[in-house]
């Protein structure tokens, strides 16, 4: 069990390559479960998300050779699911598409945070009495992040959950780093306008 955590991805895809099948259930079981939770907040369904999980390691199995090493292994790896669970959202449905650039009045904006809320990066202090407070603090932060448009949620939940740098949120989404800062700032800004319009109601 030691040796296999002691592992790294480079050396397990180096194995699954000479298709050794322990080395591919050890990356399975090192990256499922997460990538199943990043997933369900794409396609909302854990059913399809597990799917979409099999699909991927399928891919890994497959086409391992395709991770060449000049980047983190996750992030391939999740740009794959991310990419299918897309085609999976657009094989149920056809989806209206969201502009990309920063709304005219996004520069002006000055109380756009630079973090999110202290309770949504660290809730381990908070006491018995406050387990409701923070219960209904983060049905209301998944109520607001769900309506953000999907391509900056999804910016900021790798950034923000996955604590993922902005290359590999980059690598993962296979978009421009740019373009992971720009959609940064408007998930961070429509979510501060929203969470102080829902405190003050």
């Amino acid at each position: 069990m030691q040796e296999s955590q002691a592992l790294l991805d480079s050396d397990l895809v180096a194995r699954i390559l000479e298709r050794d099948a322990h080395a591919f259930e050890v990356l399975f079981e090192r990256y499922a479960e997460p990538l199943c939770w990043h997933l369900v907040a794409i396609v909302h369904s854990e059913t399809a998300a597990r799917d979409v999980v099999q699909e991927t390691f399928l891919r890994v199995w497959t086409h391992a050779e395709q991770w060449y090493g000049d980047g983190p292994f996750r992030a391939w790896l999740y740009r794959i699911a991310t990419n299918l669970a897309l085609n999976h959202l657009r094989w149920v449905q056809r989806r209206r598409e969201v502009p990309l650039e920063l709304p005219p009045d996004a520069d002006d904006d000055e109380d756009v945070p630079t973090s999110v809320p202290a309770w949504m990066v660290d809730a381990a202090s908070l006491g018995p009495e406050a387990a409701l407070e923070q219960a209904e603090q983060r049905a209301r932060y998944r109520q607001i992040l769900g309506r953000l448009p999907e391509e900056k949620r999804e910016v900021f939940r790798l950034v923000h959950e996955l604590e993922m740098s902005l290359r590999e949120t980059a690598d993962a989404l296979d978009i421009p780093e740019g373009t992971v800062k720009s959609r940064l700032y408007y998930a961070r800004a429509q979510l501060a306008r929203q969470w102080r319009e829902a405190s003050d109601w």
